[in-house]
């Protein structure tokens, strides 16, 4: 009998080891030997410091800056655990809002949003969130309805902005796979980067 579930035991042990431990560390290995940036988080710094993630957004508030998409993201109100507040890009509440494309309270921001361009012609990532809440790239069409405000806001021409947004603009991988985008941190530092008369 022992004979019998000797090959059991270590056929269990082998791939225990081999999928538990030999596969998934060799994955890990490879993948910070291969790909250290993105493995590492595809953390942007300056001056030393980290100053965010190319793969995940940041909640871009001031007219000096071009802004990310809307975020649904909604987290514990620190004055009440009860309540629930907004808590835009925060990476640790990943999701969207669920809300049906009818409801009213989803209707109503969109509509607003869309007003506050003064456009007809509104990209569907200006007003709309990402599956994530935490998308880092807008569409080139989102970006050139910012142009005006951030050139205002920074006493840049339009035309200096729109060569800022030309060059941070990537097309899609490998020629076909998903879309032309502007990663927001990577043009917002760009920006701030030409107001010091730096060029990295």
């Amino acid at each position: 009998m022992l004979a019998q579930f000797r090959p059991v035991v270590v056929m269990i042990t082998l791939f225990t080891v081999l999928t538990g431990f030999v596969f998934p560390l060799g994955f890990v290995a490879f993948g910070k030997l291969a790909f250290p940036f993105q493995a590492g988080g595809s953390l942007i710094q300056r001056d030393g410091k980290i100053v965010g993630s190319a793969i995940i957004g940041q909640n871009f508030i001031s007219s000096k800056y071009f802004h990310g998409r809307p975020s649904a993201l909604m987290g514990t109100d620190p004055k009440d655990s009860s309540k629930q507040v907004a808590t835009p890009y925060d990476a640790s509440e990943s999701g969207a809002s669920n809300l049906a494309p009818a409801a009213k309270s989803l209707v109503d921001r969109v509509t607003g949003d869309v007003a506050k361009t003064g456009s007809i012609n509104v990209p569907a990532d200006m007003v709309t969130t990402s599956a994530s809440g935490l998308d880092p790239d807008i569409s080139p069409e989102n970006a050139a309805l910012q142009v005006a405000r951030v050139a205002k806001a920074r006493g840049m021409t339009v035309d200096a902005v729109n060569t800022l947004v030309s060059a941070q603009t990537e097309g899609p991988a490998l020629g076909f796979f998903g879309s032309a985008h502007v990663n927001v941190l990577a043009l917002n530092l760009a920006l701030d980067n030409q107001a010091n008369g730096t060029t990295r």
